[in-house]
């Protein structure tokens, strides 16, 4: 087709500008996003790797948050020093934990063990039913779980030799936890300068003031899932208490530490606790139970969580739940327990790094001391400096332009290089 006359032509498009704006970007953010979910996958890979030592320096993180206030309380009213009142406080929390266990191991154990015996019954009550109600014969099915377990042997066996293998894991990670928990309490400020002080220059004070906001959220978190945990197992065993005494304990202990997983384990638990009044009671027993529970679950949902936590973990529930199933699923009951303060955690930081403070009481006034000289400084140089009645002097740093004097002392160059320093 002829072109109509004075109408101008555009030129063809070539490379690049034959491909429309909208596929260009697209394919930049593609490779971008792609880019940051290899650095994810590689994350997540090295700390499985890992997993040995950094999961007992999770730990040893929010017992530090815990022991904090303890710590302080042990400086000001014994006169303690930071490091003997940070051994005291770790060994305080040794101390309880231990005699909690003494006390109670013999009925959790018993309990445990009536426990037992009830699933089992009430496992053995279900077949019965089913045979009964569908005319099924269940014991060909246990003959053939039989055979397989005895084919399987070599692989229990194996997986038994591998259990032996992560009980010393175990023994290893609460050594780990225990001795990175006590330096934690007695120089945290100062690893926690030494990492940031690892950064950019124009990146050190934003991202610490950051890090101030971020452990007051896992601070908030920790204590308040301690507390909420407490008032679940409390509220829970009481009510099985009335059912199941000997059970009550063992229920109460199960309850407190799956009350860890927000939302999702406090609703597992739970489940357990009817089951087996229903088992232990009938229906009319575990629907009271279940009435139990969900009371239990309504306080910690309407009072104690918005009450205690506020602002300081602000996840909607929906997030918990997707974050606690996340975490399951990447690193089965240890994500379950991290992933939400690792999320309330990073909330807080992107979220102050991005211009939204949920913490402006704390200002900025608090800064770390900056391990850097200016670029404007004058070199450093080192020389011999001549000390009369010596044959060798000290080597000192000169930080000014013209030097010193041969009889300069070597605290009057280190002196200058710090006023350099304190002066960029």
């Amino acid at each position: 087709m002829e072109p109509l006359p004075g109408v101008p032509v555009a030129a063809p498009r070539t490379g690049t500008d034959a491909v429309p704006y909208a596929v260009q970007a697209a394919a930049a953010w593609a490779w971008r996003v792609l880019l940051i979910a290899a650095l994810l996958a590689g994350a997540l890979w090295l700390l499985t790797l890992l997993k040995v030592i950094v999961v007992p320096v999770a730990v040893a993180l929010l017992l530090a948050v815990l022991l904090t206030p303890m710590r302080r309380f042990f400086q000001r009213n014994l006169h303690l020093g930071r490091g003997p009142a940070s051994g005291l406080s770790l060994i305080a929390l040794i101390a309880i934990v231990a005699g909690l266990i003494t006390v109670s191991s013999r009925s959790i154990a018993s309990g445990f063990a009536d426990l037992r015996l009830q699933a089992t019954a009430g496992i053995e009550e279900v077949i019965s039913w089913l045979q009964t109600r569908f005319n099924v014969n269940l014991s060909t099915y246990s003959e053939e779980l039989m055979t397989q377990l005895q084919e399987q042997q070599s692989a229990i066996i194996s997986g038994a030799l591998g259990a032996a293998t992560t009980v010393g894991h175990v023994a290893v990670g609460i050594l780990i936890a225990l001795f990175c928990t006590f330096f934690f309490l007695h120089d945290g400020r100062g690893i926690w300068s030494w990492l940031v002080n690892l950064l950019p220059l124009s990146t050190r004070e934003k991202v610490h003031q950051a890090g101030r906001r971020g452990i007051v959220t896992l601070s908030a978190y920790v204590r308040t899932q301690i507390l909420v945990a407490f008032v679940d197992g409390v509220g829970i065993g009481i009510g099985s208490a009335f059912f199941v005494p000997s059970l009550a304990l063992p229920i109460a202990v199960l309850v407190f530490v799956g009350s860890f997983v927000p939302v999702v384990g406090a609703i597992v638990t739970g489940v357990v606790a009817v089951i087996v009044v229903l088992v232990a009671k009938g229906w009319v027993a575990a629907l009271i139970m279940l009435g139990v529970v969900v009371l239990v679950q309504q306080i910690e949902g309407h009072v104690l969580q918005p009450f205690l936590m506020g602002q300081a973990v602000s996840l909607h529930p929906v997030a918990v739940i997707l974050v606690v199933a996340a975490g399951s699923f990447v690193a089965g009951i240890v994500g379950a327990l991290f992933s939400v303060p690792l999320a309330a955690l990073l909330n807080t930081v992107i979220l102050y790094l991005h211009g939204h403070d949920k913490f402006p009481e704390l200002g900025d006034g608090d800064r770390l001391p900056l391990r850097w000289r200016p670029p404007s400084a004058p070199p450093i140089r080192l020389r011999r400096i001549g000390m009369q009645g010596a044959s060798a002097g000290a080597v000192a740093a000169d930080a000014a332009e013209g030097g010193t004097s041969d009889g300069a002392v070597t605290e009057q160059a280190i002196d200058e290089v710090k006023d350099g320093s304190r002066k960029g």
